[in-house]
């Protein structure tokens, strides 16, 4: 079943025919006002049809032309062509050269700024201080201080006897 607006449009260009014609005319609301449509379209048809019209290339202008579109369609069939056996499959060597030394230059910045460790300090400044202070024998005399050190583990471990609490002079910062 045709739409409204097809059966419209060929209405106006003259293309229904017998029963479908008249049963498109019975339902125009206004038959009058469509017939006057149908005649300003018919003029508009006519009026583009005159001015719309190609304009005429002389001898030399239509050998360009014809000559400008068989170059360009020879320039795009040999492009075509050329590409599909240019086109490699896999990497060239020299490709794969440039992304190695890429990525091997963005490992050894990674090793050297980002995964880079201190060297390790005998003792931490804190550590030192509390070695270096001595367990004031009138607070307690039976505290005393020892230390345990693990260099492969990089562990120290301080072992604080007898004593209730570190004075607060030691307390790490």
């Amino acid at each position: 079943m045709k739409t409204f607006e097809e059966r419209w449009t060929a209405w106006l260009d003259g293309e229904l025919t017998g029963k479908e014609l008249a049963d498109f005319e019975a339902s125009l609301p206004d038959k009058a006002a469509a017939e006057e449509e149908k005649r300003s379209a018919a003029k508009l048809g006519a009026l583009l049809k005159e001015q719309l019209v190609v304009p005429k290339m002389n001898n030399t202008e239509f050998f360009h032309h014809q000559l400008q579109q068989q170059i360009q369609e020879e320039s795009k069939a040999s492009l075509g062509s050329n590409e599909s056996r240019s086109k490699p499959i896999l990497w060239p060597i020299g490709r794969l050269a440039w992304i190695g030394a890429a990525c091997l230059a963005v490992f050894c910045l990674c090793a050297i700024f980002v995964a880079r460790e201190k060297t390790p300090q005998d003792h931490s400044q804190y550590l030192t201080q509390i070695l270096n202070a001595r367990v004031d024998p009138t607070i307690n005399p039976d505290a005393s201080i020892s230390m345990f050190d693990s260099r492969e583990e990089k562990v120290t471990v301080l072992w604080v006897d007898g004593m209730q609490t570190l004075p607060k002079e030691y307390a790490t910062k």
